[in-house]
């Protein structure tokens, strides 16, 4: 009985010792976690460099004075422009009838020089027309404008001019009948002329300015 016993327990320790297998555990899957990529910023940062070496505007303490008008040197001009000569057919030089002031038309000379001594101009002979029937008698003024100074002269008497019977009238001047305390060698001669009749001036020309030069000898 007792060898049985011990049959029976040898039998049991066999059979208790072939352990069942061990499970094989599943491979371990490596898990790939994706790469993180890092954002970069880029900042651009602007940086101002001041100079040290600028130098500070200092406002002056007195102001600069504002420019003043600089008054004309010249004198202003004329009212009624001064008409341009012209040279007609039969060699008389003809004035504008705008310098007549309604008074004569027709205005005419002989030529635009005048001398004291030289013969070959020595004399100039003046035309006018009056436009009004009224009128009788037209006398012939004159003065005197220094050149190189510009200072003209008082405004004398040149005479008379004669009618031609038809409303038109004539005066010769000469040279030498200008006033010796107005004589220049370099200047102009201006003229102009006044219609009268039985009661006394009427009307008048322009001053015909700036068209006649005079001197002493010949040009």
């Amino acid at each position: 009985m007792r060898k049985l016993i011990i049959l029976l327990l040898a039998f049991a320790l066999a059979a208790c010792g072939t352990a069942p297998a061990t499970p094989t555990a599943a491979p371990t899957q490596e898990i790939i976690q994706p790469t993180q990529t890092a954002a970069v910023v880029l900042q651009t940062v602007v940086v101002t460099v001041v100079p040290t070496n600028v130098p500070t505007e200092v406002p002056s303490a007195t102001p600069l004075p504002a420019p003043t008008e600089v008054p004309p040197t010249q004198p202003p001009a004329p009212t009624v422009a001064v008409a341009v000569p012209t040279e007609v057919s039969n060699g008389l030089i003809t004035v504008d009838n705008q310098l007549g002031a309604g008074w004569f038309v027709d205005l005419t000379r002989s030529r635009s020089d005048l001398s004291l001594r030289c013969q070959l101009n020595k004399e100039i002979t003046f035309n006018v027309k009056a436009t009004d029937k009224s009128i009788t008698q037209v006398d012939f003024f004159y003065r005197i404008v220094d050149k190189t100074t510009g200072v003209a002269f008082d405004w004398q008497s040149g005479g008379r001019l004669i009618p031609d019977g038809s409303g038109g009238f004539s005066i010769a001047f000469s040279g030498d009948q200008v006033s010796a305390n107005f004589r220049k060698p370099n200047a102009w001669l201006d003229y102009q002329f006044a219609g009268s009749n039985n009661t006394g001036v009427v009307g008048r020309s322009e001053k015909i300015e700036k068209q006649v030069t005079y001197t002493f000898d010949c040009p």
